[in-house]
């Protein structure tokens, strides 16, 4: 068996250099790769493309990485409750390409299962489908969105055993499943890391053969990013 298991965060992000493009899973702060950005910060590389549904908040998830102006460009389906990353969209210090979010998913689907390119409705006769590609079926117009291409996916999952097989928990599910095995190298951190065999099989969500490097992460803060409780009557 291929071996997958590293030691930690730093092992795990080995190879990854300025000007490279990632994928983040994650919604909000739901399910983010906590340490797989830790990391990304404490390393410092810049010139970053970065794929991911949003961009956390402004201390926290890809914030962190937006304070250090380490991402050059943000292809995400909102902006969210980070003011950094409006700051500096609007000021243009990012380059940023906002995409209907079930776009967002499909093209990584699209990477994921090898399809170059995939026809969708969504954002035609919008500034979305300038200079691309449209044709009409059954009398229905579509754009032409290529699959994304991306040289590492950084991906949080619930639990995962030492062959990649992976289970996701909750809405921390999202953006995660679509992004493994959509970049050249598919870097998975999980709470839990156990033997192969002892999960599951009818539970596992995506299967080992779409991961590269799997590693049991820790820490993690599982923050809120707005928290909403019930008046006290």
């Amino acid at each position: 068996m291929i071996k997958k298991t590293v030691a930690n965060v730093k092992d795990a992000l080995q190879g990854v250099e300025d000007g490279m493009t990632f994928m983040l899973g994650g919604f909000g702060l739901s399910g983010i790769p906590e340490n797989a950005i830790s990391e990304l910060v404490r390393l410092n590389v810049k010139n970053l493309t970065c794929i991911s549904n949003n961009a956390g908040v402004d201390d926290f998830g890809l914030g962190l990485l937006l304070q250090k102006k380490q991402i050059d460009k943000m292809v995400s389906s909102y902006v969210g409750e980070n003011d950094e990353f409006e700051r500096q969209m609007l000021s243009e210090e990012l380059e940023v390409e906002l995409i209907p979010q079930g776009t967002l998913a499909a093209r990584c689907q699209a990477a994921q299962q090898g399809y170059p390119a995939m026809y969708t409705p969504a954002g035609y006769g919008t500034e979305v489908s300038q200079f691309k590609e449209t044709r009409e079926f059954d009398g229905k117009m579509y754009v032409l969105e290529k699959a994304f291409k991306a040289d590492f996916a950084f991906v949080k999952a619930w639990k995962g055993d030492k062959a990649g097989n992976l289970i996701f928990k909750g809405t921390a599910r999202n953006f995660n499943p679509l992004m493994c095995g959509a970049a050249k190298v598919t870097v998975v951190e999980v709470e839990e890391l156990v033997e192969p065999g002892e999960l599951d099989p009818n539970q596992i969500h995506i299967p080992g053969i779409f991961v590269q490097r799997i590693f049991e992460g820790k820490n993690y803060e599982k923050r809120i990013e707005k928290r909403t409780v019930r008046k006290v009557s």
